[in-house]
Order: C-alpha cells, then sequence, then structure tokens
C-alpha cells in the first residue's frame, strides 16, 4: 500500500504590541520578574472588563492582507472555554465562525520552485499565563507566571496542503519572514512569540482511504517541527500495515528521545462551548480602513527575492540571503540607490564581510555600526585604485568601531595605494637588484617566483603598493635583455 502524507498546521504568533490585547499592561514581557506585568484585567479578576486593542487588529488585518485573505467587513471576539491552570478566567478570548481573515493562501519555494498552501483564516486572540514546572528535593510542582496572559496572539490556520515534514518546516520559515517583514512579531520560536501545532495524517494515494489525524505539540524549532512529523509519518504508516486502529488524538513531541506519546483525545468545537464574547463590540473594519492598512505594507519577500534578480542581476542563491531580513534588504538597497552598477559588489561585500562581521559580533545589520553610504564609499576607493581590497577588509573593522567615513580613516592613517609609476619603478629595481636568485628563478621559468618579488615590492611600501601597477612593472623589467 502507498502512502500519502497530509499535513495541516496551526501557527501562533505574538504580536509586536506596546501593550498587550484587551488591557493596557506592557506586553513587553521577557525577561521581568513573575506577575509583574499584570492587572485584574489580565488576572481575570471578576468585574474587569477589556477593551480591544486597535493597533493589535491593524496588525492582524495587515497579516492577512500579505497573505492574500478576504477581509470581512464584520467581525466578532468569542469564549473559547476549558479550564486550564495558565487560564485564570476559565475562558480564553478568541475568535470563533467570524474572524478579521478568510481564504488567503501563502507561496514559498521548494526546491526553487514556487508551492502554494492555502490559509484557512487568520484570527485573533489573547495568550494564555505560562507554567513553570520545577523539581526541587524530588519533589515536582509548577508555578504560574502571569506576565504573557492577554498578550496579542494571532492565530494562522492553514489547510491541509503540505505534503513533506520538510516542506512543512520551508513553509513556517517563509511565514515567519513575511511576519518578519511586516514587522507585526519577532517570530522568535526561542521565545515562545512563533510556536505551531502540526496535525497529520495518512491516506492512500489514490485519496479512497484516510486514516484520523495527529495534533503534535510542543514544537519549539524549525528542526523540532520536521523531526517530530517524520517520527509521526513513519510511526502511523507502521501502525497502519499492521493493522492497528488509529484514533484522532493530541500527541506530545519529547525532542531528548526523538519520538511524539499521547497526551489526550483531540478537542472538538463542541468542547469548547463557543459563544459571542458579550464584554467586547462587533468590529467594522471599511474600505477606508483596509486601504489605510495595505498603504503602510511593505514589499514582500518573495516578490522582493524575484526583483533583486531581475533587477540588479543577482543569482537566486545571492537574491535569497540578501532579501532574507528586511533590514539587509533595505541596506542593500540604500547602498546602491545611487549607483547600481556596484550592485553585485554590494552584494558580495554585505554576504560576505559584513555578514562575517555581524557573526562575530552577534548583532544585526542595523547594531554593526556601518552605514550603507560607507560600504559604498567603501567599494568606490577599492575600484578607484585608492586602495587595495585587503586593506579596504581591514578598514570596514574600523568604521564599524569608529563609525568613521573610510576616507577620512584613509586620509588619517595613511593607507592611500602607491599608485606612481616612477616611485614604483624605482622600487621595483631596487627589489630586483637585492633578490637576484628570484630574478634568475622567474627566467629559468619559475614563474611563481613573481609573487615573492611582488612581496618585496609591498613590503617596502608597507603594504601600500597598487598591486596591478607593481605586477604589470614587475613583468616588464623581468622581460627586458640581461645586461
Amino acid at each position: 500500500m502507498e502512502f500519502e502524507t497530509v499535513i495541516g498546521l496551526e501557527v501562533h504568533a505574538q504580536l509586536l504590541t506596546r501593550s498587550k490585547m484587551f488591557c493596557g499592561c506592557s506586553a513587553d514581557y521577557a525577561g521581568a520578574p513573575p506577575n509583574t506585568h499584570v492587572c485584574p484585567v489580565c488576572l481575570g479578576l471578576p468585574g474587569s472588563l477589556p477593551v480591544i486593542n486597535r493597533r493589535a487588529v491593524e496588525m492582524t488585518v495587515m497579516t492577512g492582507l500579505a497573505l492574500g485573505c478576504r477581509i470581512p467587513p464584520y467581525s466578532k471576539f468569542d469564549r473559547k472555554n476549558y479550564m486550564y491552570p495558565d487560564l485564570p478566567k476559565g475562558y480564553q478570548i478568541s475568535q470563533y465562525d467570524l474572524p478579521l481573515c478568510v481564504d488567503g493562501a501563502l507561496e514559498f519555494l521548494v526546491d526553487g520552485q514556487r508551492r502554494r498552501v492555502r490559509i484557512r483564516r487568520v484570527h485573533l486572540e489573547e495568550d494564555t499565563a505560562r507554567l513553570v514546572h520545577r523539581t526541587v528535593a524530588g519533589e515536582s510542582y509548577s508555578l504560574v507566571d502571569m506576565n504573557r496572559s492577554g498578550v496579542p496572539l494571532i492565530e494562522i490556520v492553514t489547510e491541509p496542503d503540505l505534503r513533506s515534514p520538510e516542506e512543512a518546516r520551508l513553509f513556517l520559515q517563509a511565514l515567519r519572514q513575511v511576519l518578519r517583514y511586516l514587522g507585526v512579531s519577532t517570530g522568535n520560536m526561542e521565545e515562545g512569540a512563533f510556536r505551531c501545532d502540526a496535525n497529520i495524517s495518512q491516506r492512500t494515494v489514490d485519496g479512497q482511504q484516510q486514516w484520523p489525524k495527529a495534533e503534535i505539540k510542543n514544537l519549539n524549532s524549525f528542526r523540532s517541527v520536521e523531526r517530530a512529523l517524520a517520527y509521526e509519518e513513519q510511526r502511523q504508516r507502521a501502525a497502519i500495515r499492521r493493522g492497528e486502529r488509529l484514533v484522532q488524538e493530541t500527541r506530545g513531541w519529547l525532542e531528548d528521545q526523538g519520538i511524539t506519546v499521547t497526551q489526550r483525545a483531540k478537542e472538538y468545537p463542541d468542547d469548547y462551548r463557543y459563544f459571542p464574547e458579550p464584554d467586547l463590540p462587533p468590529i467594522f473594519l471599511t474600505e477606508d480602513d483596509l486601504a489605510r492598512i495595505r498603504a503602510a505594507m511593505p514589499e514582500l519577500p518573495l516578490a522582493r527575492w524575484e526583483r533583486f534578480q531581475v533587477e540588479y542581476g543577482l543569482g537566486p542563491q545571492e537574491a535569497a540571503l540578501l532579501t532574507e531580513e528586511r533590514a539587509v534588504a533595505d541596506f542593500f538597497e540604500a547602498c546602491v540607490a545611487e549607483d547600481r552598477t556596484l550592485a553585485r559588489e554590494a552584494a558580495n561585500w554585505i554576504t560576505g564581510e559584513l555578514f562575517a562581521l555581524m557573526r562575530e559580533r552577534g548583532c544585526g545589520i542595523s547594531e554593526v555600526g556601518v552605514q550603507p553610504r560607507q560600504l559604498r564609499q567603501l567599494i568606490e576607493l577599492v575600484q578607484r585604485g585608492t586602495i587595495s581590497t585587503l586593506t579596504a577588509k581591514e578598514l570596514l573593522g574600523a568604521v564599524s568601531e569608529t563609525g568613521t567615513d573610510p576616507e577620512v580613516l584613509v586620509a588619517e592613517r595613511g593607507l592611500a595605494q602607491v599608485s606612481d609609476e616612477a616611485q614604483l619603478r624605482a622600487i621595483v629595481q631596487r627589489v630586483l637588484a637585492e633578490n637576484p636568485k628570484a630574478v634568475a628563478d622567474y627566467r629559468k621559468g619559475k614563474t611563481a617566483a613573481i609573487g615573492f618579488l611582488l612581496g618585496q615590492v609591498n613590503r617596502a611600501l608597507a603594504g601600500r603598493a597598487n598591486p596591478a601597477v607593481a605586477r604589470r612593472l614587475l613583468e616588464e623589467a623581468l622581460q627586458q635583455p640581461v645586461e
């Protein structure tokens, strides 16, 4: 029996608002002492009333527009009822039958080919509190930190259009990239700002028979998602071949063991007893609202990747590296804005030396201390022959540390290359006179000897000899007949 894997994802992403979803508490809770970003509303105290965060609604709509969703003119919030220690009210304010965004799709690349996955819905809700599990002297207990409770959260639900664990990973990476480009979420999985539950099932290739799905939780990295789905894919297929009965269930991923385990029976919508949230008004969105939000959207990453190839003549891999982060793509375009002929050189410098500097300092391009105009200036100094590429690479670090323009550093440190032929010719003659063996070796056919002689010329000028001019003068001198 041949199987086809069917995968759908439910992705949660925290929104980058200053305050929480329904109160004025700061949403920037990372690193804060437990239970310090709280108030009666996010603590769920009786009599407290929620107020909708307008910015969170706008960010959700912007996400929906980026994913090609239809934005209904009318939406509302609902109560999703369940009892759990991280939910103080006994219900979560979410959206059920009338979400903010529906019927979209996300295109991403798989092996260089476009792949399209439909988006069923994007809805807005509040995050839960966070459980902290401890073991002291052999005794286990759990604590509740309410700082996360009430932080704006969007849920993006796909249709079951993914067909492999690798596709699921690539989809999630592409989705996170879109959210980061929009500036609506950090997408940091390690901080819990981007989380995923994966639904996976098997069916026969002809679609005639399909087995119940399993929902996998506790996925905290892209690698975890791919590994968990790969394990579950094999587990389900092996069970079917053995004739075992599969049931719809929720399973947890154990990262250290590399397996999924049963947690509970899968919940259905009826289990949550949804009903309209009575303390919040409905949301009405006009065409003017949508136009305003759409006007604030940046160019999306896939479109920018394609444009970089067409407009700047870059290869797919170069364009991918430059457009992975919006800040890097913006830096590149600012660097070449005045002279697009520098595009390839700028791309090489950014993905090479500048990325290396960022890795060394553990920072992003906006914190590395080099401005786009300064990198352009550095490239132009090399192209004009004012400095060598080696000197330019050393200067990049100095620019990063001091913030001083390359031209100023070159003048202050006397780093300009010596290109004057009369001066270089005198140095060449002296070097040839001082190194007769290398000269003889070269004239006997050992052409590598010119590298040694070039090094001596460069050494005589403290590394400032123009290599192209120096080599040409050396070759001319070595071709002269021996007297």
